[in-house]
């Protein structure tokens, strides 16, 4: 068990920013979604078949959160039972939710993005396109991806530093790091809050990108190290 979650700690990460560099080259993510939603579909099926598998793969890694939430708790057996079972909780919820939010790539909105290159689509259908898309996007994407996702990870990431921190067999450091990682990434669940919600916090938004690199550092770190101290 103990090789099996070391293994997915780091294979997690990688395989999530292997994807997202992949939708930044083959797509400009994230910046595409600052940009018109025509632009945004056309540059869609400009992408073809491959760019919606991209966007499955990308989904994939959202639940590949799930088995190493639930080996990671198992992997601290020194940790008070009611603070692993509520990090298991809230990093499946966490999976969940960023599973939700990126799901509608490969399969809304390529049925958005044929509509849309329709000749013969009225203005009227045209408008209703660019609403269902830019609705979808801020419950999916902002609210239940982005919003709730950051809130989440970053919870379950504290919640395993302080499981690490007051028991083995991990070193005090990797709980300490997760901690400040983690919180870190919960704050900038605030992004869209409250008097940001029209055009976002931009300090959230300029720190998203590097919480992430510092969180999949994280995971790769304690993997490596759990399977150093493994027996």
């Amino acid at each position: 068990m103990i090789t099996a979650t070391g293994v997915l700690l780091i294979v997690l990460p990688l395989a999530f920013n292997a994807a997202f560099a992949a939708l930044g080259a083959r797509f400009d993510y994230p910046g595409i979604l600052r940009r018109p939603t025509a632009e945004i579909l056309a540059r869609f099926r400009a992408g073809g078949a491959s760019l919606v598998l991209l966007w499955w793969a990308f989904a994939m890694t959202a639940v590949l959160l799930a088995p190493t939430v639930v080996l990671l708790s198992a992997a601290l057996p020194g940790a008070a039972p009611a603070l692993t079972g509520t990090a298991t909780a809230i990093g499946l919820l966490a999976a969940l939710v960023q599973f939700l939010g990126l799901m509608r790539w490969p399969f809304l909105v390529p049925l958005l993005a044929r509509e849309d290159a329709d000749p013969d689509a009225s203005p009227a259908r045209r408008e209703a396109i660019d609403i269902v898309f830019q609705a979808f996007h801020r419950y999916l994407g902002v609210a239940v991806g982005e919003h709730l996702g950051y809130l989440l990870t970053g919870a379950w990431t504290v919640l395993v530093g302080v499981a690490v921190v007051s028991s083995g067999p991990l070193p005090g450091w990797v709980g300490i790091a997760g901690i400040a990682v983690g919180g870190v990434l919960a704050l900038c669940a605030l992004e869209f809050v409250g008097p940001f919600e029209e055009h976002g916090w931009r300090l959230a938004g300029a720190v998203v990108p590097f919480a992430y690199l510092a969180w999949s550092l994280w995971l790769m770190v304690t993997g490596v190290t759990l399977l150093a101290t493994g027996p």
